[in-house]
């Protein structure tokens, strides 16, 4: 008689045993919370953790370390980029931005921190294996980065209301973006100590700085007269805070962003204006007058000059006086585009 008959076939382990998923990320949490890591980095972290319980409760799966697979990552990452619907359950979207399917970049962005948690987890012994050890990125389309013309924001600049004390806010902190280059929410942060009015340079702090590297930036003697005017209306409000509200209160990115918008269909401009759009444009045409792409690096923060490099190829009037200047074929033909003339006609 086999004794096999009427028992239970078992063919996964116990999960008795096993990890939960939230102790590993209390961990992870606990040890970038030591590494200092900032608020933004945190709430990435955070983000990508509960997508991810989200999905495998929507599919049954225990939230431990075992239902955590190249397979099941895979599959999420399949869902996201072909099931998933845009702007779930917000309110304030309409239908119409509710899409089906996701974004390379935003599937990315949903994995990267995924990735860095089971990588830390593992080389910490925390778990036997990193189950996202072999797990690539989706591709991502390379989109073409848009700059504005000189035209274009002289045209922006000239339809707001300098008048008014909101208008006038506005036009400075625009006058900052192109001038420094900076990241929106680096510039709205500023106060009156961030700014040497006797050298000309803005002081951006590491708790504010996207890459947690402090550094200063130079700006032209006009900006600062206009951050010094600004100020000086600031004055009935009591706070160092230099970019604020009608109430006095700190102007945040989304604010400018909603007033930027009404600028440029004001200005008629066909382009989606955004605050990002002053930083491609000033650190491209610095390379097109002229500028040194390692002090750009240095005006944008960035710690690998790789990342800058991509405004050399973005700005295609600097590669091509580049060519017209250092071509090889100027030593074959001459530089006016004409065959050199040696012998003399008889």
């Amino acid at each position: 008689m086999d004794k096999r008959i009427g028992r239970n076939y078992k063919s996964r382990r116990s999960t008795r045993n096993d990890k939960k998923l939230e102790d590993l990320f209390e961990q992870f949490r606990l040890a970038k919370k030591a590494e200092g890591r900032s608020k933004r980095t945190f709430q990435t972290y955070e983000d990508s953790y509960r997508y991810f319980c989200e999905y495998l409760d929507m599919q049954g799966v225990e939230r431990v370390f075992s239902s955590v697979t190249p397979e099941s990552v895979r599959s999420y990452m399949s869902w996201m980029l072909n099931d998933k619907r845009k702007w779930e359950g917000h309110n304030h979207k309409g239908e119409h931005e509710k899409t089906v399917g996701l974004s390379p970049v935003t599937v990315n962005t949903k994995v990267k921190g995924l990735k860095t948690m089971f990588k830390f987890l593992n080389e910490e012994g925390y778990i036997p294996t990193n189950p996202l050890a072999n797990i690539k990125k989706v591709t991502e389309p390379i989109k073409e980065i848009q700059i504005l013309s000189v035209q274009e924001m002289k045209k922006l600049l000239s339809v707001i209301d300098k008048s008014t004390y909101a208008g006038f806010r506005d036009y400075v902190l625009i006058t900052v973006l192109i001038d420094s280059s900076a990241r929106i929410g680096e510039v709205v942060s500023l106060n009156k100590l961030d700014v040497d009015f006797r050298r000309g340079m803005l002081f951006f702090n590491e708790n504010v700085v996207k890459t947690r590297r402090a550094r200063r930036v130079p700006i032209t003697k006009r900006t600062v007269r206009l951050l010094r005017e600004l100020i000086s209306e600031n004055e009935e409000f009591e706070t160092d805070h230099i970019f604020l509200t009608n109430y006095g209160l700190p102007l945040s990115s989304n604010q400018f962003r909603q007033r930027l918008k009404k600028h440029s269909i004001n200005a008629g401009l066909e382009l989606r204006i955004h605050p990002y759009i002053f930083r491609h444009t000033a650190a491209t045409l610095f390379l097109e007058n002229g500028g040194d792409v390692h002090h750009l690096a240095q005006t944008l923060g960035h710690a690998d000059i790789r990342m800058t490099s991509r405004y050399v190829h973005l700005s295609e009037k600097s590669v091509k006086d580049q060519h017209d200047r250092y071509s090889t074929i100027n030593d074959v033909v001459g530089k006016l585009g004409k065959d050199r003339k040696i012998k003399r006609t008889t």
